[in-house]
């Protein structure tokens, strides 16, 4: 696999982990943006679907978005079903 394929697909894997972890806590673009200002951080809900979106986000934001949503463990499992779904 060429190294531009699997950051795609590793962008892939991103976007769908956060998406997946918005709907388990009900959480949309607007509210994210909201809980993230609350820490501090501060980024429109548009700027927020751009990102995640396209699966490009620094670590920092990543880790941020964690913590609001409240994600207690990373599940594994649920990222690799991601990364084997993103490879077909």
């Amino acid at each position: 696999m060429h190294s531009k394929d699997n950051t795609f697909t590793w962008n892939k894997v991103v976007k769908q982990f956060i998406r997946s972890e918005m709907s388990k806590k009900s959480v949309d673009y607007k509210e994210l943006s909201h809980r993230l200002a609350q820490i501090g951080t501060n980024q429109s809900p548009d700027n927020l679907r751009s990102k995640i979106n396209k699966g490009i986000l620094g670590a920092q934001l990543l880790l941020q978005i964690l913590l609001v949503l409240n994600v207690r463990r990373l599940d594994s499992e649920l990222i690799q079903e991601i990364w084997q779904d993103s490879q077909q």
